[in-house]
């Protein structure tokens, strides 16, 4: 995962949805803007209890 990136996966949810709120249009663009794995950003989210609902472009 990026460096740029919280370790705190509470922070790291509140970064991620942040950010896709405010400046990218899904997760997809988000990750490749950001060149973020997204395979390895959803599982460390779900590993904390949280999933990707794309309806509304949030982690819950």
């Amino acid at each position: 995962m990026e460096d740029i990136l919280p370790k705190d996966p509470f922070m790291l949810l509140s970064f991620i949805n942040m950010k896709l709120r405010d400046e990218y249009k899904d997760l997809d663009d988000l990750c490749a803007s950001m060149d973020i794995d997204k395979e390895e950003l959803v599982e460390k989210l779900k590993n904390a209890g949280f999933e990707y609902i794309p309806q509304i472009k949030q982690f819950r």
